[in-house]
């Protein structure tokens, strides 16, 4: 199946294409501390901009974006990239989906550890 086909909706193919995104050692590591980072700033956000505390708000989006960041780097370290964005909305929706959904279910479904291991299942 072509790594663009979306059939399935976002979260069943970000799952089926996921393995062969994330095989490198220091992109593994790296989500694994940037991933839990993006979630607590965006959780603090969202909490903040309730509280009509909008400095420490922009100081969290700041985090979720330098998290972002961090994984880009980790990902220039794959043999095969990412399938490039479509757009705003696609980059907003691949991104909070892979946040909240397929990098948690990687971690524990035993993809991360396997796969920091070098065993890979395809």
């Amino acid at each position: 199946m072509d790594a663009s086909d979306r059939s399935g909706g976002l979260i069943a193919w970000q799952w089926r294409t996921y393995a062969r995104n994330h095989r490198s050692r220091v992109n593994l590591v790296v989500h694994m501390f940037a991933v839990p980072l993006f979630i607590a700033a965006t959780f603090a956000a969202i909490r903040l901009l309730i509280a009509s505390a909008f400095v420490p708000a922009l100081l969290c989006l700041v985090i979720m974006a330098v998290a972002f960041l961090l994984q880009g780097i980790g990902h220039k370290q794959e043999r095969e990239p990412p399938v490039p964005f479509k757009g705003p909305f696609d980059f907003l929706a691949r991104v909070f989906v892979e946040q909240f959904v397929t990098f948690p279910r990687f971690v524990l479904s035993g993809g991360w550890s396997r796969h920091l291991a070098g065993q890979f299942d395809s």
